[in-house]
């Protein structure tokens, strides 16, 4: 009776990742720039079309940088919390968080309470339809990056 030989796999040539351009201290700057930023330009713009066009008062100014402590704030806590999270509950999280934030300022405009909610809704499941490919496309269900 004749076997054939065990034939050898070939080696497994590993996909190259994209490369990381910045250091350690460039990401540990991003990691506080970004929510500060952002939220000093979600104060303004919420602040801007709250005013609609009138004076500039203390109580704009006022409600711009608390709108902007708090897009900042949120910002921190999802970004420290989702990432404990499996992919679909990372995926909810960060769509809750971007239609609570464009329900708040579009609702600001004027507009029914029933249209911002509609209007955040669709934005928030933009965001999990996004958010969502892009989590399963790059992790394991337990939520680890994906080994590839």
């Amino acid at each position: 009776m004749a076997h054939a030989a065990p034939v050898p796999k070939p080696p497994r040539i590993p996909t190259p990742s994209t490369p990381d351009v910045f250091d350690e201290r460039t990401h540990a700057i991003a990691r506080w720039a970004i929510p500060v930023v952002g939220g000093l330009v979600y104060g303004y713009w919420t602040a801007g079309i709250n005013r609609d066009g009138g004076p500039i008062t203390g109580w704009n100014v006022l409600f711009g940088f608390v709108s902007a402590i708090a897009f900042a704030a949120l910002y921190i806590g999802v970004r420290l919390v989702a990432p404990l999270l499996k992919r679909e509950l990372h995926a909810v999280l960060w769509s809750a968080f971007a239609g609570i934030t464009f329900g708040f300022m579009y609702s600001q405009t004027g507009s029914s309470v029933l249209r911002s909610t509609f209007m955040a809704l669709a934005v928030a499941a933009g965001v999990f339809v996004l958010a969502f490919y892009r989590y399963y496309t790059h992790e394991d269900a337990e939520g680890h990056p994906d080994p590839r």
